[in-house]
């Protein structure tokens, strides 16, 4: 491999000036300034005036004031609610400024606890506050699934009606994949690409903060569904049930919305990130293969997620102002919704696969103490898994009435798509081959990654194929086949991620014992909750029902334990990050792993600009084990990352 031999210039190889570091407050400095307690009180008094406005409105209209459901009412006062939001917490103040002709006020730095409160443009701080975010978003799902698996428990004796259940099966679904399209790109993404790629901060700081904040109220704003009476589609939000459902109907499709726009701004700000931010001399063969897998999600949520945005802007329309994009009666097409959500949502499978995969492949090197197995390989079936992902939605829709011609076209693009998808795999069974594994936390959870995902796979080449999808669909078979790929892959990357880099988020070192503990009970758990709804599946159980056959009644009651177990696994976890971070906090090393990762390289805790001198890149990260092996980076101050170290050498590279 050629080794570059250029030199940051004057500019890029200066340390950070002085001018350019903001003015540092305390807790206590400023408080009554904008944070969480303004955003709140914003939100609060919005939605009150919102409520207000619409209510005024619909006085000129007795239909509607008669009616005993106010959609534009309930509309007003969400849409409200989020731009209180955002002026309680500062999102809005530099473009309102602008807008008047006036200068922004300039940033001010908090220090302590003060600074995950309030709207911060370092990417680390945002990255830590997805992080409470997506897990606050995940407990929420959590607990509505433990309701689920409790009702499950009896065929004949109901804890929730009906109706009840179906919209805690509908909420649940919903947080669940409104969190899982953020909960590698949010927390991960935006604290460790500007570290991977040698830039000082993202792109554009106030749309990565807006994303967060944004994404937070989209949380509030689906979850209000539950005291406007919920909503009893799924999460999948199919008309005809969308356009004669209640107004909780109102905080699904306007959440939905809510969020796309957080994730829109987000991958645009990311890709545009890593396509223009990289070090010097780190050009397209040395980028992180975690990097390929953010990049090609950014992709996906840039492009198929104002999809989603205009479903859900139609099926508001159809709820407030009569319009009937999706009403049939009135010449629209519930065909339409089904088209639009499912053309998102396959690539919104994939926009929650290949970060796992980036995590993974990031971390297999490290613990194999190998080179990662055809690294371009690993980069070409990310894209090759984004591009195929716009071309299978319809496969979602073999019993919606399409025209049979073309479900062999969508069987065979599903399979197609396997192929990528196998090429990742491959890699990393390359990487693992005759390696000498060290099995720490993260690398355990990478394992079941592979066993978790290859089940999930397997049983997604059945559903691929015509009769047996017309077999199984809308029972357990499809809802197991999801959570193995989704939950199975997804969420133990993302704790194989979280294990792997909180020890350089928060420079300190999680508990080992409690760690095992926690990733084997989580393993176990799961298989135990979800196999057995293979078998459920096939002996013709269908889901969003509450009552089933009564010979099914011992395979429920198995997999409603083992779910409940599966859920004390994540108090394990919560534990672990309450001893490991407040109660009995230990200082990690500076690198634990001895990664060569770029991010390893920089001080804990890290500078606010991540690098005092941008690095050039040499090679790329994954030359362990290599005798020889060139140079990783140079700092531009004769420190230098060697590739069979994880120290920092003060000899220059010549």
């Amino acid at each position: 491999m050629t080794i570059s031999a250029e030199r940051p210039t004057e500019v890029e190889s200066s340390p950070v000036s002085p001018v350019a570091i903001p003015e540092k407050r305390g807790w206590g400095s400023g408080w009554l300034s904008q944070h969480l307690g303004t955003a709140i009180l914003g939100g609060f008094l919005g939605y009150i005036f919102g409520h207000w406005l619409g209510n005024y409105i619909a006085s000129g209209y007795p239909y509607i004031a008669n009616s005993g459901q106010n959609s534009v009412a309930d509309l007003l006062a969400l849409l409200f609610m989020v731009v209180g939001w955002l002026l309680g917490i500062g999102a809005l103040n530099y473009p309102l400024a602008k807008m008047v002709g006036r200068e922004a006020k300039s940033e001010v730095e908090y220090t302590g606890w003060s600074k995950y409160v309030r709207y911060n443009l370092d990417h680390k701080v945002v990255g830590l506050q997805y992080v409470v975010g997506v897990l606050l978003f995940f407990f929420t799902g959590g607990l509505l699934a433990m309701a689920i698996r409790t009702e499950l428990l009896n065929p004949t004796t109901h804890v929730f009606s009906a109706d009840t259940y179906i919209k805690i099966v509908s909420e649940h679904g919903t947080i669940m994949m409104m969190m899982a399209t953020s909960v590698v790109v949010g927390p991960l993404g935006n604290y460790f690409v500007p570290l991977m790629i040698g830039a000082r901060r993202m792109a554009f700081p106030r749309i990565e903060a807006f994303s967060f904040w944004t994404f937070l109220v989209g949380y509030a704003v689906i979850f209000s569904a539950l005291p406007y009476g919920g909503f009893p589609t799924g999460w999948t939000g199919y008309a005809p049930l969308q356009t004669q459902a209640g107004p909780g109907m109102i905080s699904y499709l306007f959440g939905f919305a809510i969020i796309g726009v957080g994730m829109m701004t987000a991958g645009f700000n990311i890709a545009i990130t890593i396509v223009n931010y990289r070090a010097p001399g780190m050009t397209w063969s040395r980028v992180p293969v975690f990097v390929w897998g953010i990049l090609s999600t950014a992709a996906l949520l840039v492009l198929a997620t104002p999809v989603l945005f205009s479903a859900g802007l139609f099926g508001i329309l159809d709820k407030t102002v009569q319009t009937a994009f999706f009403v049939s009666e009135h010449g629209g097409s519930s065909y339409l919704w089904e088209n639009l959500f499912w053309f998102f949502g396959h690539p919104e499978v994939y926009i929650m696969a290949l970060p796992g995969f980036g995590i993974i492949g990031e971390i297999i090197p490290v613990f194999t103490r190998k080179p990662l197995f055809a690294y371009r390989i690993a980069a070409a079936g990310m894209i090759g898994v984004a591009l195929l992902s716009f071309f299978v939605w319809q496969h979602h829709l073999f019993q919606s009435g399409i025209d049979p011609d073309m479900r062999p076209l969508f069987m065979l693009t599903t399979e197609l798509i396997s192929i990528p998808t196998g090429f990742i795999f491959l890699v990393g069974m390359g990487t693992l081959y005759r390696a000498k594994i060290r099995f720490e936390v993260p690398m355990l959870f990478c394992m079941a990654v592979y066993f978790n995902f290859l089940i999930g796979g397997i049983s997604g080449v059945f559903l691929s194929d015509v009769p047996v999808n017309v077999t199984v669909h809308g029972g357990f078979f499809v809802l197991s086949h999801f959570h193995y790929t989704i939950m199975g892959g997804l969420i133990f990357a993302f704790f194989a991620g979280l294990y792997f880099w909180l020890p350089k988020m928060t420079g300190r070192t999680m508990n080992k014992k409690l760690g095992l503990w926690h990733f084997w009970t989580m393993f176990v758990f799961f298989n135990l909750t979800f196999f057995p709804m293979f078998i459920i599946g096939l002996l013709g159980q269908p889901r969003r029902v509450f009552t089933y056959a009564k010979n099914l009644q011992s395979w429920n009651d198995f997999s409603s334990v083992s779910a409940f177990l599966l859920g004390a696994s994540f108090l394990i976890f919560i534990a672990n990050l309450m001893w490991s971070l407040f109660i009995k906090p230990q200082k990690s090393p500076a690198n634990p792993w001895d990664s060569l990762g770029l991010e390893w390289q920089t001080a804990t805790p890290i500078p606010r600009h991540n690098f005092d001198r941008i690095p050039v890149i040499m090679n790329d990260p994954y030359h362990y084990s290599e005798v020889g092996a060139p140079a990783l980076a140079n700092f531009g101050d004769g420190g230098t990352v060697h590739s069979d170290s994880s120290t920092v050498s003060s000899d220059p590279v010549e």
